[in-house]
């Protein structure tokens, strides 16, 4: 039985689907999940590192603010309908997933099309425009945030739930052993810095900035550059200092942290939240509708990070920000105990729990 799961570009759509095909896999063992990705997308990377079959799409953005790239589209749009039409055609899905990102919507679109029960899973508090154009004609849609259902205009036979973003479930462990896995000591604190799967390029020089100038000497780092930036900062490993590209699995890394310092993203938060980590919050300032700033505003209020905005992003300012936290155990106990509250940690499960129930059962597939 094959459930097809589209969605990539960036981690924050593929992690989702990666999280809820593992799921899926471990509650029904009968469920074959299938993943559909881009090309150009960072699971082109990431998927031959996992036990799915997948297939990727000559799928594109729309381009929002280099529109003449979008004249390529036509083009694009014939190719992609083809080869969601052979996707489809041989694996022949009970159920189609979309977690969001390019390559999701056409598959989707065209599933509903062929009659094909769809489920939506989105993460941001503002839906997208997948979600939004697609939401009438899915059997489930799956929010991140409550605040996304006032967006919404669900079909009469579409149910909404809020259950949180799907994730990798937390993995407890030794923090000690976790940092000898990196090489670093387990005597000094530890802070934790990415920008997501493609990278921030702003907080990417700022640590670079304040590592060269030595401003966060006696602090281990791990930081997760992304792919697209780490032969650039890689000449900046040196002892106490991890450099990598995309940190996945990221577990050990959360394991190894006292700090988190990162981008406010929807699936970036909740993962920090379900790990109950003290997190420094940078929002990325040209985020749609500025959603990242919506996000850390809510933790910090919640008392579960502290927001450090893009403007106030110096080496200076980090460095002092991060050797303060990191000194005062009291305060971090604090932030992770906030984060911990905000945490959904079992989100994957509950989402997979509903989306069970538009499956045929191991049963009546017998009597077919």
């Amino acid at each position: 039985m094959i459930v097809l799961l589209a969605g990539g570009g960036t981690g924050g759509h593929l992690m989702p689907a990666l999280a809820i095909a593992h799921e899926l896999k471990r509650a029904r063992p009968d469920v074959k999940p299938v993943l559909v990705g881009a090309r150009r997308g960072i699971e082109a990377t990431v998927l031959p590192r996992y036990p799915f079959r997948y297939h990727l799409l000559s799928a594109e953005p729309v381009y929002r603010r280099q529109w003449w790239r979008n004249a390529r589209w036509p083009f694009i749009a014939w190719r992609m309908w083809r080869e969601v039409g052979t996707v489809l055609d041989s694996e022949r899905p009970v159920l189609v997933i979309g977690t969001g990102g390019y390559a999701a919507g056409p598959v989707l679109w065209r599933a509903q099309r062929r009659g094909l029960p769809t489920v939506l899973q989105e993460q941001n508090a503002l839906p997208g425009l997948t979600t939004r154009w697609l939401a009438h004609s899915a059997r489930q849609i799956h929010l991140g945030f409550p605040e996304g259902r006032e967006h919404l205009a669900p079909g009469p036979r579409t149910d909404v739930f809020a259950l949180g973003n799907p994730i990798r479930p937390p993995e407890q462990g030794d923090r000690a052993a976790a940092l000898r896995e990196f090489g670093l000591s387990p005597e000094r604190p530890t802070v934790l810095v990415f920008g997501g799967s493609q990278g921030a390029l702003a907080l990417n020089r700022t640590v670079a900035a304040a590592i060269t100038a030595g401003r966060l000497e006696g602090v281990n780092v791990i930081w997760g550059t992304g792919e697209g930036h780490a032969a650039r900062f890689a000449p900046l490993a040196r002892p106490g200092v991890v450099v990598r590209g995309f940190l996945d699995p990221i577990a050990t890394a959360y394991r190894a942290a006292d700090l988190v310092v990162c981008r406010a993203g929807a699936m970036t938060v909740a993962e920090v939240c379900a790990w109950g980590k003290p997190s420094v919050l940078v929002p990325l300032p040209t985020a749609a509708a500025d959603h990242q700033t919506k996000n850390a505003r809510a933790l910090a209020a919640a008392g579960a990070a502290v927001e450090l905005s893009e403007h106030e992003l110096t080496p200076r300012s980090l460095a002092d920000l991060t050797r303060a936290l990191l000194g005062d155990r009291a305060r971090l106990t604090a932030l992770g105990s906030g984060a911990a509250r905000r945490g959904q940690p079992d989100a994957t499960r509950d989402v997979v729990s509903r989306i069970a129930t538009l499956l045929p059962t191991p049963h009546s597939l017998s009597q077919v």
